[in-house]
């Protein structure tokens, strides 16, 4: 194989995916470079046709998953069947300067086969808070020059979802919504009529109709293993085929990548050096530009273990900010209560989506709500069953029948770019490769708990005001990280001495090299990031493509 392409794209997840797919389209001899095992759509979602009762934990978790993996086996996606797509904690170290919680999955295709699906567009209101209220480096970009970009992606994504004309979370191109249930209509009507505030069906990246071969969703609810339908999107049901469909894409997996090499006489990316995990030899590969789509701590970790003359203190990183502001959203909070009404109702099906509720605070931009920012809620409405802790007969008889309804909400709030917020690498503790690791010192602070208190009162409010009985709160305080949107680490902005890339995402320091994963984000909502990510990578592409054909790359 030669080890010179037209493009070089590192990790396959949501980000990279979209990446490899862009660039082959366009006719780029591109190489695809993954960390991990090779995963193929359909062939390798072994488990996910059985029913619980089929499986020895019956889906549960084990002492020994709790013990090889004490952080990821605390997300809500890590079952008996998708426990193989998440890391063994034990072989992937990492220091907790403060508590931070990072799941992560090394394969072909990465979060994006177990991740939440949930899809939301930036507004203005986002891309100018910066600005605004003076945390962070303004966005070099608004709204407007995103639009376009949101939907391409979402067209070929396939997200359902519902227009509704909010200008927090702008309307998409969307496939038909997933229908709410009686007990989350109720809440929506009287959400609008007594408190103003809008209740919309969750927008998720499920097909509620056929994309291509893809599709539609079953409503199974077990996303997390891999859809053997393809009934979300995922880099390995829908870009990557796409991509290796052009035939210029190559895909060369188990290759941890630990350096890109720079050209002092160029100013250029000449390529990057791999380590392959199974030899445990170096390689490199060679090409015009390269996409670094690691995930947010990944690609800072190449960045950061990238050092030469030109660059004593990583790649691209004269402005100092590569590793820092890191971000992820902060949830956990909210409340529920239950109903006992609508007795002659229930639902069909396992909805794998839930109701949004979008930001309703400082819409002005402005800290009236006494901080800054905001925050949405997910959540839904369910029916039970009537088991209140018999055993025997009598547990048998009264589990078929149905309890009453319930309804729940929990609220996902922004988190400020902080500059003391941050991922250094630790020469000293070394992985199983060799490699450094991280020291990842994050916090949430004051600005995030104010808002806390007011994530869990007002689902309180909307609750009660809604006609749910028995309202209890909860804040169960996750740390940094058990979002799974962390982001901010390699941030975009308009001056070179105090971001990472400009405009497309492109390094200031280097010009043939584009980063369009989350480690870009320079500030980070409260909406789920997935689909923003998908836009700046197609748009970062379509102007990487452009200038090289102009020969400034």
């Amino acid at each position: 194989m030669s080890n010179t392409f037209d493009a070089i794209v590192v990790g396959s997840g949501i980000s990279g995916g979209w990446a490899a797919k862009e660039l082959t389209e366009r006719g780029l001899k591109t190489i695809l470079i993954e960390r991990g095992r090779n995963v193929e759509h359909v062939k390798d979602y072994v488990g996910t046709e059985k029913d619980p009762w089929e499986l020895e934990h019956r889906g549960g978790k084990t002492q020994e998953d709790r013990t090889n993996s004490p952080i990821q086996s605390k997300c809500y996606a890590f079952d008996e069947v998708s426990k193989k797509f998440f890391v063994n904690d034990l072989e992937n170290p990492y220091t907790q300067v403060k508590p931070f919680e990072w799941i992560r999955g090394n394969h072909v295709g990465g979060r994006s086969l177990m991740w939440g699906r949930q899809c939301y567009r930036l507004s203005d209101l986002d891309f100018e808070a910066n600005a605004k209220d003076g945390h962070g480096v303004d966005w070099p970009i608004r709204y407007k020059d995103l639009a376009p970009w949101y939907s391409y992606v979402e067209k070929f994504a396939g997200i359902s979802g519902s227009r509704d004309g909010l200008s927090m979370v702008p309307d998409g191109e969307f496939l038909p919504p997933m229908e709410m249930n009686c007990i989350e209509r109720m809440v929506k009507e009287n959400l609008k009529t007594k408190m103003g505030r809008p209740m919309i069906i969750g927008r998720a990246a499920n097909h509620t109709a056929k994309i291509g071969t893809r599709g539609p969703c079953q409503f199974r609810n077990k996303c997390q293993q891999g859809c053997p339908f393809g009934g979300y999107f995922s880099s390995n049901s829908a870009t990557l085929p796409a991509a290796a469909a052009t035939g210029n894409l190559t895909m060369r997996t188990n290759a941890i990548t630990i350096e890109v090499i720079y050209d002092k006489e160029t100013k250029r990316a000449k390529g990057v050096v791999v380590l392959d995990t199974e030899t445990m030899k170096t390689e490199e590969y060679f090409a015009k530009i390269v996409f670094l789509n690691a995930s947010t701590l990944g690609t800072t970790h190449i960045l950061l273990n990238s050092v030469s003359d030109a660059f004593p203190n990583g790649f691209g990183n004269s402005s100092q900010q590569v590793g820092h502001n890191l971000m992820d959203h902060h949830y956990g909070v909210g409340a529920s209560g239950d109903f006992d009404g609508f007795q002659d109702q229930y639902f069909y099906g396992k909805r794998p989506n839930g109701i949004y509720i979008p930001r309703f605070r400082n819409l002005d931009g402005g800290s009236s709500a006494g901080y800054v920012r905001g925050f949405g809620y997910q959540g839904g409405g369910s029916r039970g069953r009537a088991s209140s802790g018999e055993i025997g007969i009598e547990l048998k008889e009264t589990v078929t029948e149905p309890g009453n309804w319930t309804m729940g909400m929990g609220s996902w709030g922004e988190h400020l770019p902080y500059y003391e917020n941050k991922a250094t690498l630790n020469k000293d503790k070394k992985d199983k490769y060799g490699l450094p690791t991280f020291d990842i010192d994050c916090e949430f602070k004051e600005n995030e708990m104010k808002m806390r208190v007011d994530m869990k009162n007002s689902a309180v409010e909307m609750l009660e005001a809604a006609g749910i009985k028995n309202v209890k709160a909860y804040d169960n305080m996750p740390a940094p990280g058990f979002c799974i949107h962390e982001m901010g680490t390699a941030r975009m902005g308009n001056d070179p001495k105090t971001s990472v890339l400009n405009k497309w995402n492109q390094m200031h320091d280097v010009q043939n090299v584009f980063i369009t994963d989350g480690s870009a984000m320079a500030s980070s909502a409260c909406q789920n990031p997935s689909v923003t990510y998908m836009a700046l990578t197609a748009r970062a592409v379509d102007h990487a493509v452009g200038e090289l054909k102009k020969g400034n790359l």
